[in-house]
């Protein structure tokens, strides 16, 4: 694993290609929000973030859904900052009685679909009564070993890897401006 200190954020950036603006994410994110509303605003639901990534995701979410509805979190690991996953690490599970509840798990990405499948199956196991899984981006993998579709997600992208909006590289452009996919070389 690259040590973080070798990384220079700006220059990793620029040599990125840039695949949705901020404008045509919001424009995505509102039509997100209002399939989310439409869907679980009568069942006055947990919102669960999936951090670290889904934390942007959910903050997009909350400034756009007018119903009660809780938030928390949880915090399962693949990645542990670099680009390969590994087995789900469980760093924090939601505080949150999930009893009987409708829970909705909110990530930047749905890709192999392992991290969300596991938990899923964590927050059901919890006494969650309806999970759904609401992901920034989906991207096109051809063969998904893990949760195959989300409920609800606001983009579809290619099979790179992306920055931007909760997503990283090396722990480094979460806050890009808009969607960014790395160029091949610096994918692992």
């Amino acid at each position: 694993m690259m040590p973080t200190s070798a990384i220079d954020p700006g220059a990793v950036l620029a040599t990125c290609e840039r695949l949705f603006s901020p404008t045509e994410v919001a424009s995505a994110v509102d039509a997100w929000a209002d399939a989310i509303a439409r869907a679980v605003a009568p069942d006055r639901p947990l919102l669960v973030a999936c951090m670290v990534g889904g934390a942007q995701p959910l903050g997009m979410l909350l400034e756009r859904l007018h119903f009660p509805l809780e938030v928390d979190y949880i915090h399962a690991t693949r990645y542990r900052g670099g680009t390969r996953g590994h087995e789900v690490e469980w760093l924090h599970l939601p505080r949150s009685d999930l009893s009987g509840r409708t829970v909705l798990v909110v990530d930047d990405l749905l890709d192999a679909g392992n991290t969300l499948a596991a938990v899923s199956t964590r927050l059901h196991a919890m006494g969650a009564a309806r999970v759904y899984t609401a992901v920034l981006v989906t991207k096109d993998v051809p063969a998904r070993p893990g949760l195959q579709e989300a409920d609800f997600s606001a983009l579809h992208a290619p099979n790179r890897w992306l920055v931007g909006c909760g997503m990283d590289y090396h722990g480094w452009l979460r806050n890009a401006p808009g969607i960014y996919a790395l160029p091949p070389e610096l994918e692992h």
